[in-house]
């Protein structure tokens, strides 16, 4: 991978975004879908934990419908937490992602790219079996897809914030720990939302609200996220 960031012509990559996002994206996932047992794994791990709460509570309607977003948010963000540590660890291990460094794709793009990938592996996969799993919680069809749409427009944003903390505990002993440590303080607030719009959802109230206050939140991670996790790259690197 080393080779095909070094052999790109420099004038076609300087300062191309796009394109750097592009191969980043496309490495990543093609990286990943070749270990299918890991996504397995994370998907297990979510679809389990929200399935392990019916069963350990009460089966009445009213409970179930009440603590169901919260469940399935708090294993979303376990899910996505689960494969942060993994997002620059080979790459710094074999020296690739030094070469993603010094090559001439602006490396805010590359660490789009490689967030996005999480993204789709990770936190995509949770939206889509979103209203499957909330079935088991006895939410109404408008809570239902609301919680589906705050997933959708939430867990970018964990994979972006969990980009900035993977990077800052780049080859730390116990970065994993650290990592947890840094990231959930900031998934906090994500949390709140996204549960919070289902909650008013059943309350009678509008969830706009909630849902613009996470859209805001995930416009101002897509622009300095990237930013913020290359720079914590480059004093890893260095």
């Amino acid at each position: 991978m080393a080779a095909s960031i070094e052999s790109a012509p420099a004038a076609s990559v300087q300062g191309a975004v796009l394109p750097a996002v592009a191969w980043a994206l496309a490495r990543d996932l093609k990286i990943s879908l070749r270990s299918k047992a890991e996504l397995g794994i994370q998907l297990l791990f979510y679809v389990i934990v929200v399935t392990l709460f019916p069963l350990a509570t009460t089966p009445e309607r009213s409970l179930l419908a009440a603590i169901g977003p919260g469940v399935l948010w708090v294993a979303a963000l376990l899910a996505s937490l689960l494969s942060l540590s993994r997002l620059f660890a080979a790459d710094h291990a074999d020296g690739t992602l030094e070469q993603m460094a010094l090559s001439p794709w602006p490396l805010p793009a590359l660490v789009s790219g490689k967030i996005a990938a999480h993204w789709l592996t990770t936190g995509l996969p949770i939206v889509l079996l979103a209203p499957l799993l909330s079935a088991q919680y006895a939410l109404e069809r408008d809570a239902m897809w609301i919680l589906t749409a705050a997933l959708l427009i939430g867990t970018p944003i964990l994979s972006l914030l969990g980009g900035i903390g993977a990077a800052l505990t780049l080859g730390l002993r116990g970065g994993g720990t650290l990592l947890a440590l840094l990231v959930l303080p900031l998934y906090v607030p994500i949390l709140i939302f996204g549960a919070g719009s289902v909650d008013a959802v059943r309350a009678g109230f509008s969830a706009g609200p909630h849902l613009s206050l996470l859209g805001a939140g995930l416009l101002v991670a897509l622009v300095g996220a990237p930013f913020a996790a290359a720079a914590a790259v480059r004093v890893a690197l260095d």
